[in-house]
């Protein structure tokens, strides 16, 4: 069985290495945002020589270091200079790439395509852009305008959720444990077991209720429709009992070498006990969900252990039980190592190979 340090290694896996990248930014001296591995670096290429031999502008920006004439930032060309422009410019070339049929296939071709949208922003620790007019999470006093205002700022282009990797973008999500507490303090989780048909990790148990956080949606109104068309939870239930309890973020490397930095925002849901007219029991409904199981809480760590769960929703089951003191460090060993690694910086600067 793996300890708790492997389970949270097989997320958190991404160790620098002699791997040429090359520095992603919106200009030449804005903050990196991006990692770029080889083949997107010369695909990009491709694209601007494509777009001079037509006559058209090219989108990218390469800068090239005179001693070594060697590229070591691309950004975007100085034209896509709004939100939009730059939109709709990488979302043109992704879809190229994907209809194409040649690159990046086994990332973003069809069968991984994910119509959702994703949200990138300029400062990765910045504020968030939130669109809805219900603005934020219920037990607050709602957003200050100067918050929104540098939220919209800070948000510099949407791109396809499955192109994201390609350049090596922080994605964010939301995760929610759902679980039951009885009179004696034990702890029961309800666990969702991932479809077959699902495009990443099928068969694999799962976080109550996850999902990442399209463009324009603020964090818990995503987690409000994610709780309906996964697991079937009211919207009422889900205002009323849910409660933000923190983030985790990590670095996941794919086992192809596409690099996946992540920031999921983390909800505790402890349902209320009902008078038995009321059922609480989450359900399956958009198909993404095969079943749910309600498991104390050791038989889920067996399973996390056993390797039963995808990587990142292990990450979550961990700060749940660090949250709730069942891991500390008079019983854990590694407890500083884990918690710091599940609360990764993404100072992308020291990533890159010198």
């Amino acid at each position: 069985m793996a300890s708790l340090l492997d389970v949270v290694r097989t997320c958190d896996n991404y160790v620098r290495d002699d791997e040429p990248l090359v520095p992603f930014s919106i200009t030449p001296g804005s903050s990196i945002i991006g990692l770029l591995r080889e083949e997107v670096v010369e695909a990009l290429l491709s694209d601007n020589a494509k777009n001079q031999s037509e006559g058209t502008q090219e989108k990218w920006t390469p800068c090239v270091r005179p001693e070594t004439n060697t590229i070591e930032r691309i950004c975007f060309a100085p034209h896509l200079s709004t939100r939009e422009a730059r939109s709709t410019a990488i979302k043109n070339l992704c879809e190229e790439w994907r209809d194409g049929g040649v690159l990046f296939q086994d990332v973003m071709g069809p069968r991984k395509w994910r119509n959702e949208v994703y949200p990138i922003y300029g400062n990765y620790l910045g504020p968030l852009a939130v669109k809805d007019p219900r603005l934020s999470y219920p037990h607050s006093d709602g957003l200050d305008p100067s918050v929104r205002a540098a939220g919209e700022a800070n948000h510099v282009f949407d791109i396809e959720r499955s192109a994201a990797a390609l350049f090596g973008l922080i994605t964010r999500g939301v995760h929610m444990t759902v679980y039951e507490k009885g009179d004696d303090g034990t702890i029961r989780i309800w666990v969702p077991t991932r479809a077959k048909t699902k495009q990443t990790w099928p068969g694999y148990l799962d976080n109550s209720v996850a999902g990442g956080t399209p463009s324009g949606m603020g964090n818990f109104e995503s987690l409000v429709k994610e709780s309906m068309e996964e697991a079937s939870l009211e919207e009422d239930l889900v205002r009323k009992h849910a409660r933000a309890v923190g983030v985790v973020s990590y670095f996941f490397r794919t086992s192809a070498g596409w690099l996946q930095p992540e920031i999921e925002f983390v909800y505790d849901l402890l349902l209320p006990k009902g008078d038995g007219s009321v059922s609480f029991e989450p359900k399956p409904l958009d198909g993404e969900v095969e079943k749910f199981e309600l498991l104390p809480l050791n038989e889920a760590v067996k399973r996390m252990r056993a390797g039963l769960f995808k990587p990142n929703c292990a990450v979550v089951l961990i700060d749940f039980m660090i949250r709730h003191g069942f891991i500390t460090s008079d019983n854990e060993g590694d407890f500083l190592d884990i918690t710091t690694r599940i609360h990764r910086r993404f100072d992308f600067e020291n990533y890159i190979p010198r």
